[in-house]
C-alpha cells in the first residue's frame, strides 16, 4: 500500500501543533513507574521516544496529585522530581521530531485506602461504584469513598490547573482530560454515583459542570493544545456503565463544546454488541452520530486496524486514529504501515509488569 493512497499518513495541524501523520498513540497504562517518588525515568524515556515516529503520543493516566492515585506504578505530575523526570520524556520525543501530550488523570472513588495510609477516598457521593484498584498487595474491592464537599470540588479544579503548569515545565507539547472509564469526571457524569443536591448534581448540566471548570482551567494555560477523551459505551464493572442518560449527556457535552477552542475530542468506541443495551441506538452510527454533533478536530479510538483506520478517515468519521495495543509491540507502527512490513505480535503477559522486558525490547522492522 503507497503511502500517497493512506490518510493515516497525510499531516494534520492540531491547533499550532503540526502533526506528521494522523497515526496517535493511545494512552496505556504499562505500570513501569516503580520508585518511590512516581516519577518517569530513563526507561520510560525510552519507551516513549522509540515511539516517536506517532503523530501524536498521548502518555499513559497521569495523577495531578497525591490524592488522585488509584493504580500502582503509574506516574504522577505534582511534584519536581516528577517534573523532571517528564522533561526527560519530553526532550527526548522532541528530538526525533515527535510530539507528545499527557493525559491528566484523578481517580476519585476509584481507589483504595491503602493509596492514603488508610484513608477513605473521596467520590461525587458516598456511593461505592463497585470497582477494584490495583493495590501493592493486589487487586482490592473500592470502598464507600467519601463525599467531597463544594469546596473541595473547587480545589480539585484548581489541582488540575496546577497540573497543567507543570505540564507546560516539563516540556509537554498539550493535554489530554481523562473523561474516561471510570475515573473521576465519569463518576461526576453518571446518576448512579453522583448524587449531589448541589451546584454539581441532579441535571445533566449540573453533573457535568466539574468536567467544563476543569476544562476552561486547562485552556488557560494551554489554549487550542487541550483534548478529552471520553467512552460513553464503557461498560465497566460496578455502577459505572451506559444507562438511560448516557446517550443524553453526551449530546449536551458534546454540543457545548462546540464554543471552546478545543484541540479535540478523543472518542472510544464500543467493544460490543450494543443492542439490547441502553444505548442500543448507537449501534448502527456511533462515530458518525457524535461526528454530526461535534464540529471539532475528532480522534477515534476502538481497536482499528492499518485497513479501518483509512477507512475511518476516508469516510469522514474521524480526523485521526489512536492505536493502542499495535504500539507496545510496534514502536515503528508508522513506518510499517507505510511499508506494508507486518505488525509484531505483544506479549499480553508484560502489559503491566516486567522492566524493559515487554516495555523497551521490542525491535523495530526491518524491510525485507
Amino acid at each position: 500500500m503507497l503511502a500517497m493512497k493512506q490518510p493515516l499518513l497525510t499531516t494534520y495541524e492540531l491547533g499550532a501543533v503540526q502533526l506528521k501523520n494522523r497515526i496517535v498513540m493511545a494512552p496505556m497504562t504499562r505500570r513501569r513507574v516503580t520508585n518511590n517518588d512516581l516519577a518517569p525515568t530513563t526507561l520510560n524515556t525510552t519507551y516513549y521516544a522509540q515511539r516517536a515516529g506517532a503523530g501524536l503520543i498521548i502518555t499513559e493516566g497521569t495523577a495531578i496529585s497525591p490524592t488522585a492515585i488509584g493504580f500502582i506504578n503509574v506516574p504522577g505530575i505534582y511534584s519536581t522530581q516528577q517534573i523532571a523526570g517528564w522533561k526527560l520524556v519530553t526532550d527526548a520525543v522532541h528530538a526525533k521530531a515527535g510530539k507528545i501530550f499527557v493525559q491528566l488523570a484523578h481517580g476519585g472513588a476509584a481507589s483504595h485506602p491503602d493509596f492514603y495510609n488508610g484513608e477513605i477516598p473521596a467520590g461525587p457521593s458516598a456511593i461505592n461504584p463497585g470497582l477494584q484498584a490495583f493495590t501493592q498487595e493486589g487487586f482490592k474491592d473500592t470502598v464507600i469513598p467519601r463525599a467531597f464537599t463544594t469546596e473541595e470540588i473547587k480545589a480539585i479544579v484548581k489541582e488540575f490547573s496546577q497540573a497543567a503548569l507543570n505540564a507546560k515545565q516539563a516540556g509537554f507539547d498539550g493535554i489530554e482530560l481523562h473523561a474516561q472509564i471510570y475515573t473521576l469526571i465519569p463518576q461526576f457524569l453518571s446518576a448512579a454515583t453522583n448524587q449531589r443536591m448541589d451546584e454539581y448534581g441532579g441535571s445533566i448540566e449540573n453533573r457535568a459542570r466539574f468536567l467544563f471548570e476543569v476544562l476552561e482551567e486547562l485552556i488557560k494555560i494551554y489554549g487550542k493544545q487541550v483534548g478529552i477523551k471520553f467512552s460513553p459505551a464503557a461498560f465497566n464493572p460496578g455502577l459505572l456503565k451506559p444507562d438511560g442518560f448516557t446517550i443524553d449527556t453526551f449530546d449536551y457535552i458534546l454540543n457545548k463544546l462546540n464554543n471552546y477552542d478545543l484541540g479535540y475530542v478523543h472518542l472510544l468506541g464500543p467493544d460490543r454488541d450494543l443492542k439490547g443495551t441502553p444505548i442500543e441506538a448507537l449501534q448502527d452510527n456511533y462515530f458518525s452520530r457524535f461526528r454530526n454533533i461535534y464540529q471539532g478536530t475528532l480522534i477515534a479510538n476502538l481497536g482499528f486496524t492499518q485497513q479501518t483506520g483509512n477507512k475511518l478517515i476516508d469516510d469522514g468519521l474521524a480526523d485521526l486514529v489512536s492505536f493502542a495495543a499495535p504500539f507496545i509491540a510496534n514502536p515503528d507502527l508508522p513506518r510499517r504501515f507505510e511499508l506494508g512490513i507486518p505488525l509484531a505480535e505483544a506479549d499480553q503477559s508484560t502489559y503491566y509488569s516486567g522492566g524493559a522486558t515487554g516495555y523497551t525490547d521490542y525491535p523495530v522492522a526491518v524491510k525485507g
